[in-house]
């Protein structure tokens, strides 16, 4: 779900416990009728049975016991049988089409853990709350604690399993109440530790587990089972050490060569990437630094920036990405976010090998496509990167918006086709993405492409995934069609 129907959400959420609450307001009006009657006849049975016969010669006495049990008893149990929960049931029904799916949800979690891993938060800085920015603190429970962790036990993931379920028996261990079992959480907690190799700690985690539950059916037949494991583990790893005590008496491994080797290990990219997340990533030398330059620019007297040149930053120098302040206007980003809202759709990747378009789980968004003819806001914007860029606008795609919620990212791609994807902009017939063009409260604007036509690998790029509260943003894909004439085509292959 993205920011946007999250918040309609809250609504329907806050409407339901209104409606929950008139529900009781009735139950208790109800019940109260009843409380009544009942202390009355309680009374008055009392003193009846106390003398039956006495009570009864009294002919008004015996008409009234005749009422009662002949009519208002049959009234009480109409009472007691009256059935308040149609309002309340009717508004949940309505509002159950509005509600997330197990799909949503699944979602949510694994939004929590690619923040939890991008951001290296811990389990308990997580549950507390404790996130930078927050202004609406939320504590979790053990509840949702063991929630997270079935959901990642769900997929496979035994990392997160182990951090949630150890999170939901520390906060059990620390005394809060939950219907949720320690036995219960210790069980998946101990598979999830199994599953890693861990076997000693599995093992003694068992033990614990039949302290608390000796008659543990699965704790029992595992603890039998790890020791066993164990021993044939320390056998293995005994035989393993004789034979490396041999070979390296045979030969003494190069330690400088060894560093040298691994230093020549590339970072894996998500590592990489998450680093830049957290503002850990490269940053410019003092000599590259010098190279970039703030200017006004009106892009060889364009006519209609002449009077008004745009505030013009060089971002960076390899690729080159230029930055734009004061590109678009408040009045205008909220145009654009109104006319996306109602057509916000998870958001697409063009296939490499088809090129037909389709979500994909690395890119978690919802997007939006905004035409020119619709809005005159649009249009202006259009002509206003042509402009700036004095690239056509007319082989564009349209201006994509996109909202990212919590946990919402895009993880490193590039915006143009490679060659080995051949067909993945065949369908729009014009040409490969040159370049990008994106809005995010100042704009930036880079080539995809040498004017050779050749891609720049050097243009890979991401969004990371939201921590606290929500981004939007807006891009416009300028294609080669149309540009020969506004950026001829260098002899040179990188040129």
């Amino acid at each position: 779900f993205v920011w946007i129907f999250m918040t309609d959400l809250l609504y329907t959420e806050k409407d339901l416990v209104t409606s929950l609450k008139e529900y009781i307001r009735q139950e208790e009006n109800r019940l109260e009728q009843v409380k009544e009657w009942a202390d009355k006849l309680d009374s008055l049975t009392n003193t009846a049975t106390q003398d039956p016969e006495g009570f009864l010669g009294h002919p008004v006495n015996a008409f009234k016991l005749m009422k009662r049990l002949n009519s208002e008893w049959g009234d009480l149990e109409s009472l007691v049988l009256k059935d308040t929960t149609n309002g309340f049931i009717s508004n949940l029904t309505m509002q159950r089409q509005f509600f997330p799916t197990e799909e949503d949800q699944t979602g949510a979690a694994k939004a929590l853990l690619r923040l939890q891993d991008t951001y290296q938060l811990s389990a308990n800085t997580i549950s507390n709350g404790d996130l930078p920015g927050v202004v609406h603190k939320s504590r979790m429970t053990v509840a949702d604690c063991f929630e997270l962790g079935k959901i990642a036990y769900s997929e496979a993931d035994y990392y997160h399993t182990e951090l949630w379920m150890a999170q939901a028996l520390t906060q059990l261990d620390e005394g809060e109440e939950s219907t949720i079992e320690k036995v219960t959480v210790m069980d998946y907690l101990n598979y999830a530790i199994y599953q890693q190799g861990e076997l000693e700690r599995a093992l003694e985690l068992t033990k614990r587990m039949l302290k608390l539950d000796p008659n543990h059916q699965r704790a029992n037949g595992n603890l039998k089972y790890f020791e066993f494991q164990l021993e044939k583990q320390r056998k293995a790893e005994a035989e393993k050490k004789e034979q490396e005590d041999k070979k390296r008496e045979k030969k003494v491994l190069d330690k400088r060569e060894a560093q040298r080797k691994r230093s020549k290990d590339p970072l894996p990219e998500r590592k990489k990437y998450e680093k830049l997340c957290r503002g850990e990533g490269v940053k410019l030398t003092p000599r590259r630094q010098s190279r970039l330059f703030c200017r006004y620019f009106d892009n060889n007297r364009n006519p209609r920036l002449l009077l008004a040149p745009v505030k013009q930053e060089d971002e960076w120098d390899r690729p080159r990405i230029v930055r734009y302040h004061d590109i678009i206007s408040d009045s205008e980003i909220t145009t654009v976010k109104e006319l996306a809202k109602p057509r916000l759709r998870r958001a697409t990747i063009s296939n490499p090998v088809t090129g037909v378009l389709e979500t994909a789980p690395y890119r978690i968004s919802k997007s939006a496509w905004l035409s020119a003819y619709e809005h005159s806001t649009i249009e202006k914007i259009n002509q206003r990167i042509e402009d700036v860029t004095d690239l056509e606008m007319d082989t564009a795609e349209e201006l994509q918006v996109a909202n990212y919620g919590v946990g919402g990212q895009y993880e490193p791609h590039f915006d143009f086709g490679r060659k080995d994807e051949p067909d993945a902009f065949k369908e729009l017939g014009t040409g490969n993405r040159i370049a990008t063009w994106l809005f995010y409260g100042t704009a930036v604007f880079w080539y995809n492409l040498f004017a050779s036509g050749e891609g720049d690998y050097s243009t890979r790029h991401a969004a990371c995934p939201v921590l606290v509260g929500n981004k939007w943003v807006s891009n416009k894909w300028i294609h080669e069609r149309g540009q020969e004439f506004r950026r001829p085509c260098a002899m040179s292959e990188m040129e």
